[in-house]
């Protein structure tokens, strides 16, 4: 491993959009923070007159958020981060940081991890899950419906072997308002 080498960690999409040319993949683990569907969205699935959620690291003490580590390729590293701040710095609402992660191999790097602002006007940490599903199954933004985003997020991470309950649960209760 390059002392120089981009890693990055995905929680959601990135899991099964990366978007960028990676070299190497790993489940990784990133400490004090959550998965959690806390962010309001209004450009990719949802839109300011009907926002969706969007998933968002949470900073959570003695939490931990399991995930995907994805190396960029070498060479490649100035296109991802412009790639990447373009796809997650749309409103603001995510901080880019550089935290350290744990891979399953238990090597630790350091990763570009996007961080919600709990600040920010589009954070929702306050949101049942109720509520939560009941946003996901109607909203719809650029990107396609959020509950394609919410079903895509659980499916990969059931291939990869993450659990996740709370997602699951929020799974099974926007298909039960979808019949």
């Amino acid at each position: 491993m390059r002392r120089d080498d981009l890693w990055v960690f995905g929680y959601g999409s990135l899991m099964w959009h990366a978007g960028f040319p990676v070299a190497e993949r790993s489940i990784a683990t990133l400490a004090d923070h959550a998965r959690s569907f806390c962010m309001l969205s209004i450009h990719h699935r949802g839109t300011e007159a009907q926002p969706g959620l969007v998933l968002a690291l949470n900073p959570r003490p003695g939490f931990a958020c399991t995930g995907v580590a994805l190396r960029a390729e070498a060479g490649s590293e100035d296109e991802t981060l412009a790639y990447l701040r373009e796809r997650e710095l749309i409103s603001s609402a995510y901080h880019e940081q550089r935290l350290p992660i744990r891979l399953a191999d238990g090597r630790e790097v350091e990763a570009v991890a996007f961080v919600v602002d709990t600040d920010h006007e589009q954070y929702c940490g306050h949101l049942t899950p109720d509520e939560q599903a009941a946003m996901i199954s109607r909203a719809r933004g650029g990107r396609g419906p959020n509950t394609e985003y919410l079903w895509n997020t659980v499916t990969h991470l059931h291939e990869l072997g993450i659990g996740d309950p709370e997602l699951d649960w929020l799974a099974r209760r926007v298909r039960d308002l979808a019949l």
